[in-house]
């Protein structure tokens, strides 16, 4: 209870630091996945091979957007039922949490594995690149629950108030992955479903750390099975807040599938290679903002949960600054060095000439985008599902989308890497005039003080 309680007495520039550092190098460690199997992939097998993983993109952000959908809504609910000393409640959330993960990560792995062969065409497979897509994503979709089930309840770690056992999480199916990619791949020769195997393993692992953790002694919060029970009005609770981040990783799916096609039309399988290298390279710098995003997240609910506005603005303030100068940092290297940051991934001379350009059209509006997916975050950590779902799916979808349509049709494979720069300028402004509205709303402070806070602890 203590470790709740601090969420709303300790100085918050602190708490932020606390909490979203080991969220950060768990995201860090976390994106060494998608770019461990890259690297291996392109030096070990072939610039076909990473152009397949890309084809198989959409299905991996779909499995990623079920977990976030169950388990970011839970986690962000626990967390304001926290704030209103309401334990129980969080208990019965983090049990309907555990179980909606297991039925929908069963429903996405049927669905996944009948539809997989019209899906990856559709998804812009070709002839050359369908064998390496398949082989790959087979693997993983069968290991669907695993990926889920892991991902997902760490988040309830958070809310629990035990940042480093989350990031631990992140770092054990990381250094598992590297280990068994170099293993599988270099050593046995097993190709690209030496990769997915690696992939597979590790996601086991997470998901044992933290069922250990929710059965064992150090939490506060225990998965009871009599909380598995479902409960409309939690399921519908949970469906409503994690719809914002659900809604952005599917738009991230149907992006690839539109981006996808436009590249294979205009620029042809290698092109399908660079693009899901220029992604892997700008997960870099997008995975600390996620880590910032779940730092502040029980900051956020617990502080707005207990009516400590200032708290809340001042959380919000100080991660878009933190935000904001990784964007920045991201976007001075990408424009100074393209050429070296492909080459790490492969040696092939089409995918490092069509990449090293890309990425840096790809890049140019990266130093708002930082405000705007913190932003949009903020929303759905105050309950506020429809703003936050609006404001995710106007950069994902509302713009980009049609930029994805259009430009291409006019300036070709350029048309297709500037339409993301395009949208993410736009998208953040109209953020900025809701986030705005928000903060005078929330004007008047209505917490208790930090004595009176303790006693109730």
């Amino acid at each position: 209870m203590q470790r709740q309680i601090s969420l709303g007495t300790e100085p918050v520039g602190s708490l932020l630091l606390k909490f979203s550092t080991p969220a950060i190098i768990g995201m860090l460690i976390n994106v060494l996945y998608n770019i461990v199997d890259r690297i291996f992939i392109g030096q070990g097998v072939g610039p076909l091979a990473i152009s397949g993983v890309g084809i198989s993109m959409p299905f991996m952000t779909i499995i990623m957007a079920f977990g976030m959908l169950v388990g970011i809504g839970g986690a962000a609910l626990i967390s304001i039922r926290l704030g209103e000393k309401n334990h129980a409640e969080a208990e019965k959330l983090l049990g309907n949490t555990f179980m909606l993960l297991i039925l929908v990560s069963l429903l996405v792995t049927a669905a996944g594995l009948i539809f997989i062969d019209p899906l990856l065409y559709m998804f812009g497979a070709s002839s050359e690149t369908f064998g390496f897509a398949k082989d790959y994503i087979t693997i993983i979709i069968a290991g669907t629950i695993l990926n889920s089930v892991g991902f997902g309840l760490n988040n309830s770690i958070r809310s629990d108030g035990s940042p480093k056992t989350a990031m631990m999480t992140n770092l054990l199916g990381a250094i598992t992955n590297i280990i068994l990619d170099y293993v599988f791949i270099m050593q046995l020769g097993m190709g690209i479903k030496g990769a997915a195997y690696a992939t597979v393993i590790s996601m086991a692992l997470n998901t044992i750390w933290v069922l250990r953790y929710f059965t064992g002694p150090k939490s506060s919060l225990k998965l009871r099975v009599k909380n598995m029970r479902l409960e409309k009005s939690l399921v519908l609770g949970i469906f409503s807040i994690g719809m914002s981040p659900f809604a952005i990783q599917l738009a991230a799916s149907v992006i690839n599938v539109i981006s996808n096609n436009a590249l294979k039309v205009n620029g042809g399988d290698y092109a399908i290679g660079a693009m899901s290298i220029a992604i892997s390279i700008a997960m870099i710098f997008l995975m600390p903002i996620m880590g910032l995003n779940q730092g502040s997240q029980p900051i956020v609910g617990y502080n707005y949960g207990a009516q400590c506005y200032s708290r809340v603005k001042k959380t919000l303030y100080l991660t878009i600054a933190a935000a904001t100068a990784v964007c920045v940092l991201g976007f001075i290297l990408v424009q100074a060095a393209p050429t070296f940051m492909m080459r790490i991934f492969t040696p092939d001379a089409d995918i490092v000439s069509i990449g090293a350009s890309g990425i840096r059209i790809f890049m140019l509006s990266l130093p708002v985008v930082g405000f705007q997916i913190i932003s949009s975050n903020f929303f759905q950590a105050i309950g506020k599902a429809k703003i936050s779902l609006f404001l995710s799916t106007l950069r994902q979808v509302i713009i980009l989308i049609p930029l994805l349509l259009i430009l291409p049709n006019r300036f070709g494979l350029l048309g297709v890497w500037m339409s993301y720069p395009i949208s993410d300028a736009l998208s953040s402004m109209i953020t900025l005039w809701f986030i705005r509205n928000e903060m005078k709303v929330l004007s008047e402070d209505k917490c208790k003080e930090a004595d009176e806070v303790l006693k109730v602890g």
